[in-house]
């Protein structure tokens, strides 16, 4: 009868630490993905390409959410598939501090992005742009996103997107 007691209590409180180890992974889960942009954290992307814009002396990583990675390595890019994103991560150029010949990031500028939906952004060539504000991403008023829209229109031939994979 005791053995069958003490069998009975280890098992509810197994059960009592299962429900509460449950509970608590539970809540550590799904705080952190509310919190998330609604396209997901691009400091966990992937690098895409970099760029160097200097006329605007930036430099740029170019990052992609898995999608368009796994579109950019298999060279399915013209078009990319509806649900790529890319980002666009900004920083002022500058010289680095013991090798004046080369360039590095200085100060962060921003973080830009391209939603890739062919019938949500039928009018901007299948892509909605947008920028990172407070970790929340942004979408572009109308006019912004025609404003972007209008600057990618030279590379209609490559999906109006100006980056090259280096993954290739």
């Amino acid at each position: 009868m005791k053995k069958t007691q003490n069998f009975k209590l280890k098992v509810s409180f197994a059960a009592v630490l299962l429900t509460l180890s449950a509970t608590a992974m539970g809540d550590a889960k799904s705080a952190p993905e509310a919190a998330k942009p609604v396209h997901g954290d691009y400091q966990d992307w992937r690098l895409l390409s970099v760029s160097h814009r200097t006329e605007k002396e930036t430099l740029r990583a170019i990052l992609g959410n898995d999608t368009a990675i796994e579109a950019a390595r298999k060279g399915e890019t013209k078009p990319w598939p509806d649900g790529s994103v890319l980002a666009k991560v900004v920083w002022k150029e500058r010289a680095h501090p013991n090798w004046p010949q080369a360039i590095v990031p200085g100060e962060f500028a921003g973080a830009e992005a391209m939603i890739k939906d062919s019938k949500k952004y039928a009018a901007t060539g299948g892509w909605g742009f947008a920028h990172w504000q407070d970790g929340k991403l942004v979408m572009h008023e109308e006019a912004k996103a025609k404003e972007c829209f209008a600057c990618h229109t030279p590379m209609k031939d490559n999906d109006y997107v100006y980056t090259f994979s280096a993954l290739q």
